[in-house]
C-alpha cells in the first residue's frame, strides 16, 4: 500500500473546521487500506501571526516542500487588518505559491444535479455542468513590472500595471490544459484579447504553436475573454477545459463559481511544473470559499469545497483515481439524499451541521 505525505494547514476562520472534516476521509481511507498517509499539520495566516508574528515559518515551508500534497484551509479575518502588510494572513498563501512554484491553477465548476436550483441560472442552463478553469498564476499583470504610482510634473497621478508574459510562461500552462483534457472531454478553449492587447497575440500565437506540435488529438478553439464571459452565462456546457492568463482566470473563474450556486462546494488545485526524476508536481489543494469569520467555530460551513479538494488530491497528487470518483460519487450521492449545509439549503429546509455533512459523506463512503 502506498503511503503519501500530507501536509494540513487548516488556517483561520472556518478553516480548521472544514480541515477536520477532511481528516476523517482521511482516516477512512487508511483504514480501508487505500493508501496510507502521513499527515502533519502547521499553522499559516493569521494563526501563524498570532503564533510567531509571520505569516507563515520557515519551518512549515519545508514541511510543505517535503510533502506529497498540501492541503490548505482558508486565510484572513478583521482580526489582524492592521498587521504590517508583508506579515498579512495573505502573505503565507502567497510564500507558498512562490516557492513551491505552483503557476497552474486549476478550478473546476461542478453543478450537481441535486442542487441546480441553487444557481441564478435555469436547470437546464447549469444541471450537469462540469468545466475546468485553468488559470496561469505565477505571471501577467498581477507581477508584472513596473507596477506603481507616480504624481507628474502636472500634480497627477498615474497608475502603472504591466501585463508580461514569456513564451515559456504560456507553453507550460496550455500543456498543463491540453493534458487535462485528455482525461475529460478533450477539448480546450483560449481566452485571451488578441484584438487589443499584446500580450493576448502572443498567447494565441503560442497555445496554436503548443496543439499543433504536441496535442493535434484534442480540439481547441480560441475566445475572446469577455465574449468567453458571456458564453459562460449563456451556454456554459459548451465548455470543457478553460485556459487563460492570470487576470482573466481570476475573473472567469469566479464567473463560472457562481453558476454552481455556492463558493462553498467548489475545490481547486495550484501545480507546479512536472519533476524531470520523479514526474511529480508540488501541488496546493484549497477551497475557493474565504475564511467566512462570521460563521467560525458555529458549525454553520460547508465542509464539501474542503473534502473536494482533497478528491483532487487524490487524482493529481497520489495518482489514486478510482479513489477520487468514489469521492466525488460519494458526495454527489449525499447531495442527492437531501443533505445541505445552510448554504446550500432552501426555504424551510433544515440544515446540517459542518461535522454531520462530513459524517454522511463517509457513511456514504461505507456503502461503496
Amino acid at each position: 500500500m502506498a503511503t503519501f505525505k500530507l501536509l494540513l494547514l487548516p488556517g483561520d476562520g472556518i478553516g480548521p473546521e472544514v480541515t477536520r472534516e477532511v481528516e476523517k476521509i482521511v482516516s477512512w481511507f487508511g483504514k480501508r487500506g487505500i493508501a496510507s498517509f502521513e499527515t502533519e499539520r502547521d499553522l499559516v495566516g493569521g494563526a501563524a501571526y498570532d503564533a510567531g508574528k509571520v505569516a507563515i515559518t520557515d519551518d512549515a515551508m519545508k514541511r510543505a516542500q517535503a510533502a506529497d500534497a498540501v492541503l490548505f484551509g482558508a486565510v484572513g479575518g478583521p482580526k489582524w487588518a492592521d498587521v504590517p502588510y508583508e506579515h498579512r494572513p495573505e502573505a503565507g498563501l502567497l510564500r507558498l505559491r512562490k516557492e513551491l512554484g505552483l503557476f497552474a491553477n486549476l478550478r473546476p465548476a461542478i453543478c450537481y444535479p441535486a442542487l441546480a436550483e441553487a444557481s441564478s441560472l435555469k436547470r437546464e442552463v447549469v444541471e450537469g455542468l462540469d468545466i475546468v478553469i485553468v488559470r496561469e498564476l505565477t505571471g501577467g499583470v498581477y507581477f508584472g513590472e513596473p507596477k506603481e504610482i507616480v504624481t507628474l510634473e502636472n500634480g497627477q497621478k498615474r497608475g502603472v500595471d504591466t501585463q508580461l508574459y514569456t513564451s515559456g510562461e504560456i507553453e507550460r500552462i496550455a500543456r498543463v490544459a491540453f493534458e487535462l483534457a485528455r482525461q475529460r472531454r478533450n477539448k480546450v478553449s483560449s481566452a485571451e484579447k488578441n484584438n487589443v492587447m499584446k500580450t493576448g497575440v502572443l498567447w494565441k500565437q503560442v497555445v496554436t504553436k503548443v496543439h499543433r506540435d504536441e496535442y493535434p488529438d484534442v480540439e481547441l478553439e480560441h475566445v475572446l475573454a469577455d465574449n468567453c464571459a458571456m458564453q459562460l452565462v449563456r451556454l456554459p456546457k459548451q465548455y470543457d477545459v478553460i485556459v487563460c492568463d492570470n487576470l482573466f482566470g481570476d475573473i472567469l473563474s469566479d464567473v463560472a463559481a457562481m453558476l454552481t450556486g455556492s463558493l462553498g462546494m467548489l475545490p481547486s488545485a495550484s501545480l507546479g511544473a512536472e519533476d524531470r526524476e520523479s514526474g511529480k508536481r508540488k501541488a496546493l489543494y484549497e477551497p475557493v470559499h474565504g475564511s467566512a469569520p462570521d460563521i467560525a467555530g458555529k458549525g454553520l460551513a460547508n465542509p464539501i469545497a474542503m473534502i473536494g479538494s482533497f478528491a483532487m488530491a487524490l487524482r493529481y497528487s497520489f495518482g489514486l483515481g478510482e479513489a477520487a470518483d468514489m469521492l466525488e460519487r460519494a458526495i454527489s450521492d449525499v447531495l442527492a439524499s437531501g443533505a445541505r449545509t445552510k448554504d446550500i439549503a432552501g426555504p424551510g429546509t433544515n440544515a446540517v451541521g459542518t461535522g454531520e455533512m462530513g459524517d454522511a459523506i463517509v457513511k456514504e463512503l461505507e456503502r461503496m
